[in-house]
This record gives structure tokens, C-alpha cells and sequence, in this order.
């Protein structure tokens, strides 16, 4: 099936932005992972990527309903570029091509057969220092896997992080519902305020928890957002990381080269007789 788009998009994030209030250091519960034991564990030790099928690796280079989006387009893994290791940290780089298009990377957890790592419900958590520069655009986020071939139906969409370079002083989380019979979307978002910067400087995490009847939002292991889970929320989620550019606003300004650092991401489920630390 044609899958979701990973875009708020401006109008939205505009009008999401004038409306919702700005979190102001919220008596947020802190994350327990007591009850919650390893599904997926990536460390960036190394890095198992191919372009569009897996193949024995843990990632593929684009999203698997060939739905790639924002003005830098999602390159095939080369050597060097766009995604490199160094002391256990994965970089992805955007930087402009010798025809002055630019180009970056996005790593999805399930190929467009489904074959992969998926999950149903859990706790989903990064670890990321965010590229400076107004027109950057990563994202941690979680979509629903349709095997290749399927029909149009109904995929949810879950964003732990998106965060726009325009505003360094914001990150926003959201959820979306895209309806591929009707073609129409719902959904909802957070505007999340932290000091001005601060996820360019250092890394922090971003995490969110999918249970049957809440979603619950975390910025360094800290509750900021909670929602119910959306009913259509019916088939499991691989995980996605990218660094996208635009989402409407304008690269002129945007470094070139950008980089988005991620030192993990790791996937828990809930387990009664499980306790991590």
C-alpha cells in the first residue's frame, strides 16, 4: 500500500504551534524501565544497512512504502556517506551533491515485505545530538508495517521527536492516523519548550511508550505528552531515523554539511518478571 507521509507540515505545525502551550518544566513522572526487558538493541557498533531490501542486514536506506519525503533526497548507503561510525555513534550527513542537490539518510527497521524488526507495543528510545541550522529536519519516530501488495487501509504514525532548525528552542512529538481509503488524516501534537540550543550541544533522549490504551511521550526519560492510543492502531510499528530537510521552510541557510549524531536506539516490551536498569 501507498504508506504515510512523516509530515506535521507547516499549515499544521503553524496552527499547532499558535494553540498548544509551551511545557513549562512539567512534575513529569520519570520512566521505570523496571518491567520492560530488551526487543531490539542497536548500538551502532556496527552498521547492517541496505537500500531497499534487508538481506540479512537491520535497516533499509528509504521508507518501505517508497514514500521518501522533505528536499534532501534519501541516498543508498555508499561508503562514506550518508551514514558513518565512529566511536559507537552513528552520523547521518546532509550535504549538497557535485549538482548542488542535496542529499541525506534515513534508516526503517522492516523492508517493504515486512521482513524486519517490528512491534506492536513497547517502549521506543533514541539518543541523539540534533544538527544546528535553520531548514534541518530529524526525526525519531514509529509507523505502522503493511506488507508490499497490501490495499489501501488505515497506518498510524507516531513521532517521539521532530525537530525544525528554524526553531532551536522547541521540539515537537505528534501522532497521526492516515487514511488511505479516504485519503484523509487526523492526528495531533506537543510542543515541547527546552533552553534555546540545547539538543545541538549535547545528546539527550527521546522516547515514547506504546500501550494499548496510552501513548506516553518522554524527553530525557522524563513524561512529557500523554494520549490515548488511537483505536486504529491495529498492526505493528518498525522504527524509523532520519535527517530530513524543509517541511516547507527554506534551506537556503541550512548547513552544508549537516550532521545528526545518534549514539543508540533500543526497543523495549513490557514484561512483569523483567527488571532493567
Amino acid at each position: 500500500m501507498s504508506g504515510p507521509r512523516k509530515a506535521i507540515g507547516v499549515s499544521l505545525l503553524l496552527t499547532l504551534m499558535a494553540a498548544l502551550p509551551l511545557s513549562q518544566a512539567p512534575a513529569a513522572a520519570t520512566l521505570d524501565l523496571c518491567g520492560l526487558k530488551p526487543a531490539f538493541t542497536e548500538d551502532f557498533h556496527d552498521l547492517k544497512v541496505s537500500s531497499w531490501k534487508m538481506n540479512g542486514n537491520r535497516w533499509i536506506a528509504h521508507t518501505p512504502w517508497a514514500g521518501d519525503f522533505g528536499d534532501a533526497a534519501f541516498s543508498d548507503p555508499q561508503p562514506g556517506f550518508p551514514f558513518t561510525l565512529k566511536d559507537g555513534v552513528l552520523r547521518i550527513e546532509a550535504r549538497k551533491d557535485a549538482a548542488g542537490k542535496w542529499r541525506s539518510g534515513l534508516l526503517a527497521s522492516a523492508d517493504p515485505w515486512g521482513t524486519g524488526f517490528t512491534q506492536m507495543y513497547g517502549y521506543f528510545e533514541t539518543r541523539m545530538k540534533i544538527p544546528k541550522g535553520p531548514g534541518t529536519w530529524p526525526a525519531f519516530w514509529l509507523s505502522e508495517s503493511w506488507p508490499k501488495g497490501s490495499p489501501p487501509g488505515v497506518s498510524v504514525e507516531v513521532d517521539s521527536i521532530e525537530y525544525y532548525g528554524q526553531f532551536p528552542d522547541t521540539f515537537h512529538s505528534g501522532w497521526a492516523v492516515w487514511d488511505g481509503i479516504h485519503h484523509t488524516h487526523m492526528g495531533d501534537g506537543h510542543v515541547e519548550q527546552i533552553p534555546r540550543g540545547a539538543l545541538e550541544d549535547d545528546f539527550h533522549t527521546f522516547g515514547v511508550e506504546v500501550e494499548r490504551d496510552f501513548t506516553t511521550f518522554y524527553y530525557d526519560r522524563n513524561q512529557i505528552w500523554q494520549v490515548p492510543t488511537p483505536k486504529e492502531h491495529q498492526h505493528p510499528f518498525l522504527v524509523l531515523v532520519d535527517l530530513a530537510l524543509g517541511s516547507g521552510w527554506p534551506i537556503d541557510q541550512t548547513p552544508n554539511p549537516s550532521f545528526l549524531d545518534v549514539a543508540y536506539i533500543h526497543v523495549f516490551e513490557r514484561d512483569s518478571s523483567a527488571c532493567t536498569k
